[in-house]
């Protein structure tokens, strides 16, 4: 199974996404994909990754990885990546092919996915090229994971609203 949950931040994505990696993975422990690369020595994401650890606790199997997801998902396991949007900022300098391949690499996969997305493309165009790429490559990103996850859920407020 593969699942989208989409929203603005904090929103409540990581949690419902949590909640359903712990009811899809039954008797095992799922793996929890962290995505923030931490050579961006940013304070405040220091303080968001501890309150997700502390959120999560011991529940998950933490696995840090960047920028290679199809290297850590392996067939007839749970997984939620948290999130797309830091692996998609991780990965700007590749090429759209290039991050669809790994998409449609982990696609494929028998495992369940959780996947959890930052919706940021409904505010203003952004004035600087990298930040529009971002935006556009958000967008292609997540219609790319709409398009083969089983389940789609748009979260407001933490509550979800079923899309797919």
């Amino acid at each position: 199974m593969k699942i989208l949950y989409y929203g603005g931040q904090k929103s409540g994505k990581s949690l419902l996404a949590e909640k359903k990696a712990l009811e899809l993975s039954k008797n095992k422990k799922p793996f929890y994909i962290a995505t923030y690369n931490n050579s961006y020595n940013d304070g405040e994401m220091h303080s968001r990754i501890e309150k997700h650890q502390q959120q999560r606790q011991e529940l998950f199997t933490t696995i840090e990885e960047s920028f290679d997801l199809p290297k850590v998902i392996k067939n007839d396991e749970t997984y939620l990546i948290d999130c797309i949007s830091m692996w998609l900022l991780n990965n700007l300098d590749k090429t759209e092919e290039e991050l669809l391949a790994q998409l449609e690499n982990i696609s494929q996969n028998n495992a369940n996915i959780i996947f959890v997305l930052n919706d940021v493309n409904r505010g203003i165009i952004p004035m600087d090229k990298e930040s529009r790429k971002f935006v556009d490559m958000t967008g292609i990103i997540g219609q790319n994971l709409a398009s083969f996850c089983d389940e789609v859920y748009e979260v407001t407020l933490g509550l979800d609203r079923r899309l797919k």
